[in-house]
């Protein structure tokens, strides 16, 4: 039986078009650049200004913005995604982290944590929310999140970029880190397929100091075996959420029964738009290696399930451009 599809296990009842117009933010006036090659043939990359990115965040456009998850509909829809049995597979790869400062329902609300926050960013004219996570990068200044979250997956880079670490009420007790640089597979800025739904974003100093020097940081792997047991986050905003806390959900992963192109692993969750782009962790807590991102759910399945893709060599090719950029 085919079920309808929104992102992030957003389960609305409402269209992503009725969603929009009940929205309705403003805009940035700047028009993005086209995306650029940066020499890894597997990855896509766009510099973006970063100097007005913390100022245009203001409050209201912060509690205004719209669910990223709408961003990927259509890919959804096409079911964009490489044949399972053309999955690419790399060896297993471990890059630790760093310590920081600081009803029955499939998920349990949570303390902020200082290395995941939400993002904000423009894309299209219009102002959208998703979650993020500081990861261990030589320039201590990386950012994963959703494919979707960066770029339109076809089409062009988010601007206007911001990430807000340990985001709580409105408050950004780490201040706004804007980014220089986002990096996405060439496979999702091109195609937007599914199974390389995530992103990455470089941001630039704050106050001289780094992301990860202030934050934190969390180990990543890459090509790990499949069905382990994960705990995600993010910050959920469609009801029964309001996208002002952090929420987790811990379960093991199994395959995507519905689209298996896509190649993704789900574990039971209940969060909602908003979520898109937070971390998943091995094991139980933020400690963990991060392994994947909240990327879509199924609002007409029988149970509530919170899908990622699989973190394989191409996705890893994207962290390392990320990571590694000055």
């Amino acid at each position: 039986m085919t079920k309808s599809k929104t992102l992030a296990t957003s389960l609305l009842s409402l269209s992503a078009a009725a969603l929009l117009a009940i929205c309705a933010p403003g805009g940035a006036t700047a028009a993005p650049a086209a995306p650029q090659d940066n020499g890894a043939s597997q990855v896509s990359s766009q510099s973006v200004d970063s100097g007005g990115g913390a100022s245009y965040w203001t409050p209201e456009r912060m509690r205004a913005a719209i669910p990223g998850d709408v961003l990927a509909a259509k890919a959804l829809a096409r079911g964009t995604g490489s044949p399972a049995s053309a999955v690419e597979k790399g060896s297993p790869a471990k890059v630790a982290g760093k310590s920081g400062k600081g009803k029955t329902v499939l998920h349990t609300d949570e303390n902020p944590v200082s290395h995941i926050g939400k993002v904000f960013f423009t894309m299209g004219g219009s102002n959208y929310v998703c979650s993020g996570n500081s990861v261990t990068s030589t320039n201590k200044s990386t950012v994963s999140t959703a494919g979707h979250c960066v770029n339109e997956g076809p089409g062009a880079f988010a601007t206007n970029f911001v990430f807000v670490p340990a985001y709580l009420d409105g408050a950004a007790p780490y201040g706004k880190w804007a980014a220089k640089a986002l990096y996405a597979p060439t496979q999702w800025s091109s195609a937007g397929d599914m199974q390389y739904d995530t992103g990455f974003a470089v941001v630039s100093p704050l106050n001289g100091q780094s992301l990860a020097d202030v934050v934190g940081s969390s180990g990543v792997q890459f090509n790990a075996a499949r069905g382990l047991t994960y705990t995600s986050y993010g910050y959920p905003a469609a009801a029964p959420f309001d996208g002002q806390s952090l929420v987790g959900c811990t379960g093991p992963a199994s395959d995507d029964p519905y689209n298996p192109q896509f190649n993704s692993q789900g574990i039971p969750c209940d969060m909602t738009g908003g979520s898109s782009g937070g971390p998943w962790f091995i094991g139980s807590g933020s400690a963990g290696y991060q392994n994947s991102i909240n990327s879509y759910g199924y609002s007409g399945a029988p149970s509530k399930v919170m899908y990622g893709p699989y973190w394989g060599s191409v996705i890893e090719q994207a962290y390392t451009s990320a990571a590694s950029a000055s």
